[in-house]
């Protein structure tokens, strides 16, 4: 049977939870063989991860695919799952995550029906879900008053996007074969990639469809997941990389057509790069000042106008505010944000 959906699993060091995220998969589908599950070892070590994806794959060779590559990081291994794709359409899921089964069935029954109707878009939206295991507490992203629902439509059609809300990993399931005309340069041994995922293939989708279904299941609260406020301040240079090629994928104001899209990618990389503002002033690293004065000197060489609407708008001159009273400021201001929005 031809494969309608690739799913692709980049696992290191998962044995403790990765089978959780295979079951939901499996069962959501019904045992399917139009679902794929490519399941990558990103060169696991000291624990069954390896031996672990050889064993699903035995046991369900028609459905699972278990692929084992040299330690390359996130980027990489997701990147190997699209290589390995055979789906019309490829989904990543991280091995901590899983899925609602009712809502996944959804998801994969919608492409069955585009596929009969020979009409298919070039990106699937659907919500996820923060479960904060810390708290206790979850928190579903929706946008549904942002996006028309159970249609297709364009980048023209969307609503403006707020400061909290973005089109993360989580909510993308793209037509694979856009996803590898986008060519994504994805750094080996870098964290924060999956903003790239979010971010580059978007101009080359041309129609979209929201699935308004809460499909994703993230989970938070492990202490050395890479969105852990200390890991992440450790990790500045990661997002400085990230940062970089975000940067250099467009010209927003030249390579952009949609100016509804063109305003999303701006907003959501304006918020990259407050980000590598506010952690780079949380950093230890002595040359931390010194590595952001260049990336923002790099912005406004390359492209004056991204510079500008990165730098001199709110978000920019809130989380850049001079000495070291700016500096506590920018950092009471994001200990409320992250009560707020819990993105942590």
């Amino acid at each position: 049977m031809n494969k309608l959906l690739t799913i692709g699993i980049p696992c290191y060091n998962s044995a403790e939870y990765m089978d959780h995220c295979i079951t939901t998969l499996l069962e959501a589908s019904c045992y399917s063989d139009d679902l794929e599950i490519v399941i990558v070892d990103d060169g696991s070590q000291n624990d069954s991860t390896a031996a672990k994806a050889d064993t699903w794959q035995k046991r369900h060779p028609a459905i699972i695919k278990a692929v084992h590559q040299e330690n390359g990081g996130h980027g990489t291994a997701v990147m190997k799952a699209v290589e390995h794709a055979t789906g019309l359409y490829f989904k990543n899921i991280d091995s901590d995550d899983w899925v609602d089964l009712a809502a996944f069935a959804s998801l994969l029954m919608k492409i069955r029906a585009f596929v009969t109707a020979q009409d298919l878009p070039d990106l699937i939206i659907t919500n996820f879900v923060y479960d904060h295991a810390d708290e206790g507490t979850s928190h579903t992203v929706k946008y549904r008053r942002k996006l028309p629902v159970d249609r297709m439509f364009t980048w023209d059609e969307i609503g403006r996007f707020n400061k909290t809300q973005y089109l993360l990993m989580h909510a993308l399931t793209y037509r694979t074969e856009v996803l590898r005309a986008a060519q994504l340069d994805m750094p080996a041994n870098t964290f924060y990639v999956d903003n790239i995922y979010a971010y580059v293939p978007f101009p080359l989708c041309k129609k979209l469809y929201y699935l308004d279904v809460d499909l994703y299941r993230y989970f938070i609260g492990r202490d050395d997941q890479s969105v852990n406020e200390k890991v992440l301040t450790s990790r500045i240079d990661h997002y400085w990389r990230v940062a970089r090629v975000m940067m250099h994928a467009y010209h927003l104001y030249e390579d952009v057509e949609s100016v509804l899209l063109r305003d999303y990618m701006m907003g959501y990389f304006t918020i990259i790069m407050a980000i590598c503002s506010v952690f780079s002033k949380f950093s230890d690293r002595a040359d931390a000042a010194e590595e952001l004065d260049a990336l923002w000197k790099e912005l406004k060489d390359y492209d004056s106008h991204m510079y500008r609407r990165a730098r001199r708008g709110i978000v920019g001159i809130a989380t850049n505010l001079p000495g070291a009273a700016g500096e506590s400021i920018t950092r009471g201001v994001y200990r409320i944000a992250r009560k707020i929005v819990k993105f942590n």
